[in-house]
């Protein structure tokens, strides 16, 4: 399992953003280890909507397989990620 600039709870960022994210939560994230044993954690340490330690905080509770992608922004074309060759070396 991978997660790239994993959440998993609201920031009230805006109305529209809670209500994308929202179908995408755990009820009990920790769980979800019992369910899969190996899972990655991708984030950065600038992303301009989660803060990296809403991120780090998301990843911890799942790994210790982490990622950190300095200055990667939201890791989107948005932040000018179009490729993502890193994730290419887990799959």
């Amino acid at each position: 399992m991978v997660f790239v600039c994993g959440i998993n709870n609201y920031f009230g960022i805006n109305e529209d953003y809670d209500t994308v994210n929202e179908s995408m939560y755990f009820d009990k994230l920790s769980e979800t280890k019992k369910y899969c044993g190996n899972i990655i954690c991708f984030y950065s340490d600038n992303g301009p909507y989660v803060k990296y330690d809403a991120e780090k905080a998301f990843a911890d509770t799942l790994t210790e397989k982490q990622i950190l992608i300095h200055e990667g922004g939201h890791l989107n074309s948005e932040s000018g990620y179009t490729e993502f060759s890193e994730l290419l070396q887990y799959l």
